[in-house]
Parts: structure tokens; sequence; C-alpha cells
């Protein structure tokens, strides 16, 4: 069974409703990011940053595993398949994937700034004065600019033997993730579904699709199921 890597950023994310995390005007949610997402944010205004990641939990949990999420499970009926996400979000999960890395953590969770232990969140808020067991403030479990990101070695490690990498809806400008093109073998079959132009792409041997999610991974699929049709 061929290996395959997916890897999805916000713009699949997008079709549910859940805005992309950094517009042109480099404000998220009509926030600067510098204000919110950063660890120095969080030493200056951690009441701030719980206030606008609780809002970003409201609208998660609202939001539904679109058609593009349903589709990524079918590939599992044929494909040993996992999904690197970029994205904090769990429509991966509730969509029915069922092995999901996520490299910038994820909202529905906090962690320990005492231990990094995690914990689920339950309801919508993570407020100031939730403790972990250690009696330390729990933090949204969220990596922010400026820190490691701890999951980018396991990426590299199930990126190592991957068949196919699959690149979805995002401009892989965001780094150590940007670095995914270099984890994958060289006759790794590539292939990027995006409806935004990446010239920037075209010296790295990827088979583009200009489509936004929902409408590309089908028009994928059968790019596949083809190419297993011939190789058979």
């Amino acid at each position: 069974m061929k290996k395959i890597i997916v890897f999805t950023g916000a713009g699949i994310s997008a079709e549910s409703g859940i805005k992309t995390f950094r517009d042109n005007d480099g404000l998220w949610e009509n926030y600067n990011i510098e204000e919110v997402a950063t660890p120095e944010a969080w030493i200056k205004n951690p009441k701030l940053v719980l206030k606008f990641y609780n809002e970003r939990r409201k609208q998660v949990l609202k939001a539904k595993p679109n058609k593009a999420h349903l589709d990524l499970v079918k590939l599992e009926n044929k494909y040993d398949t996992y999904i690197i996400t970029q994205n904090i979000d769990d429509l991966h999960e509730r969509a029915g994937s069922s092995k999901i890395l996520h490299l910038h953590g994820e909202i529905l969770k906090s962690r320990s700034t005492f231990n990094n232990s995690t914990y689920n969140i339950e309801g919508t808020k993570l407020n100031f004065g939730d403790l972990c067991e250690n009696k330390s403030q729990l933090r949204p479990d969220i990596v922010w600019f400026g820190e490691a990101v701890p999951n980018m070695i396991k990426a590299e490690e199930l990126c190592n033997d991957a068949d196919i990498l699959i690149i979805i809806g995002t401009s892989l400008s965001v780094y150590p993730a940007a670095n995914i093109l270099d984890y994958v073998p060289a006759n790794c079959e590539k292939y990027i579904v995006d409806p935004n132009k990446t010239e920037s792409l075209s010296d790295k041997n990827i088979t583009l699709i200009q489509k936004k999610a929902s409408t590309g991974i089908p028009i994928l699929a059968k790019i596949l199921s083809q190419k297993d049709s011939i190789s058979q």
C-alpha cells in the first residue's frame, strides 16, 4: 500500500468558514498578530491572548468539516494516509481521518506553562486563573511566532518514506513547515491543490491543481486512480 502524506493549511478550513490566519494587512480577525500570537504578547497581556483564542475556539466549534475534509478520509480506503496540518482546528478529526499530526497546536486544548502537559478544554473558554495541577497558568496549546515547532521532527520522520505528497491550501510561506518538500524522497510524487498561483514552486517537479480544496481533491483522486490502474 502506497504511503500518502497530506499537508494542509488554512485554505482547506476556509471553506468551512474559518478565516485564514494572516491577511494581507497583517491582521488576524482584526488583531495585530504581535499582540496575540507571540510569547511576548502572552507575557504582556495574557488576558487579551486568552480572549482572542476563546473567540477563535467558538468559531471552530461552530464550523463543520467540508467536502474537502470528507474526501481526504476516502483516501484511507486505498492508501496509508497521514495528515500533517498547520491548522489548529479539529475539522480533520471530525471528518473521520485517523492519523493526524498538528504542527501548530490544537485550539481545543490547553498547555501547562510549568511542564507543557496538555489538557482538553471543557467548553469554549480558557480563563486567567485556570491552573494545571502544578498551580501554573494554562495557556492555549498553540505554537506562537518565535517558538519552536516540536512536531516538525515527527513530520520529517513521517515524510522520509512517502510515496506521494499532497499539499492543500497553503502558500508554504511559514517556516519551518515550508521545508516539507525537502523531507520527502526524491522519487516522491508531489501535488499541490491551491487556487492561487504558485510560480515559486515550478522548479520543484510538482503537479499543480489550481482549484480550491473541495474541487481539486476529487480531481487529484481521479489522477491517482488512473496512475494506479496503469501500474497494475
